[in-house]
């Protein structure tokens, strides 16, 4: 099968690559921009008949969309953007592979929900209430998605993290090796999400749709992070403990200690009941994770 990835120079990007060199698939990585290392073609999603050409001519069976704004701050202030990248964008994809008869797996987050209050996991069919832009916008992408009828498989994940790229772990990991007291919120809850986890599901899904193609009736949303519940001060105290940083205080703190232009989900945990029972997705407990991926940055 021919499998298109965009955003292939991102984290999951970069955890797909791995992915496909034990793959008996033909990947095609795409991005707007060239990383030496990583070789690439370059691919503007937010120009519909550059999706469509390359579809084409390549004959693409399925695309895996890693691509998105994901500065949840700056997205305030570059609404036009962001809709842009995440909400046409997808739309274009869809557009796209529906007219060959193929599968979109596209990757979401945890940032659609968040306005209401709740103290319990989100399940896929809870409404979206987001409270920023960037999550507004992610939501219209999903919505856009569904209004095309393409064969589809959304993945709303939480808390991404990886070897690659800039992310919370080697943020903590950098600043618990160099600072004496650290600060960080313990009133926000969620699952870290190791982003290879994330790239195993993706193509355990692809797997599942290869094995019937022509009458694949799982298109739907699906919730998509490691096991477990912790805080961002309970994952910075498992990252410090992890590298052996016994020298910085790790406190805890409020959200509103640190300002910021968006407000952040208080309660990110995601119900993933659906994406086990539907394609038989074991998934790793976070500890187990984070261990894996540190073990992985040493090297």
């Amino acid at each position: 099968m021919n499998i298109l990835v965009t955003g292939a120079n991102g984290q999951l990007g970069n955890e797909m690559r791995i992915i496909a060199q034990t793959s008996d698939d033909h990947y095609l990585f795409t991005d707007v921009v060239e990383v030496e290392g990583n070789p690439t073609t370059i691919l503007d999603i937010t120009d519909l008949e550059a999706v469509r050409c390359i579809v084409k001519q390549e004959s693409v069976d399925c695309i895996i969309n890693c691509a998105a704004y994901t500065n949840v701050d700056k997205a305030e202030s570059d609404e036009a953007f962001c809709e842009v990248l995440n909400a046409q964008a997808p739309q274009n994809l869809a557009l796209a592979i529906k007219e060959v008869n193929g599968l979109l797996v596209h990757v979401s987050t945890d940032y659609v929900f968040g306005g209401d209050p709740y103290n319990t996991p989100c399940t896929e069919e809870q409404k979206g209430t987001p409270t920023g832009v960037y999550g507004k916008t992610k939501l219209h992408g999903e919505e856009n998605i569904l209004a095309t009828g393409c064969k589809y498989a959304i993945l709303r994940t939480a808390w991404l993290y990886s070897e690659f790229g800039k992310n919370f772990v080697k943020t903590m990991l950098n600043l618990t090796t160099t600072k004496p007291q650290l600060k960080v919120v313990f009133d926000q809850v969620g699952t870290p999400t190791y982003a290879y986890d994330l790239a195993v599901a993706i193509a355990t899904i692809v797997e599942d749709y290869k094995a019937s193609t022509s009458t694949w009736s799982k298109s739907g949303i699906y919730h998509f992070s490691n096991e477990g519940v912790c805080s961002w001060f309970d994952f910075t105290k498992m990252i410090a403990a992890y590298a052996g940083n016994k020298d910085c205080d790790i406190q805890p703190c409020h959200s509103d200690e640190f300002p910021s232009p968006v407000k952040r989900p208080a309660y990110s945990v995601l119900d993933k009941t659906k994406i086990k029972a539907t394609f038989g997705i074991q998934i790793p407990y976070w500890t187990d994770s984070l261990k894996r991926c540190m073990t992985n940055l040493e090297k």
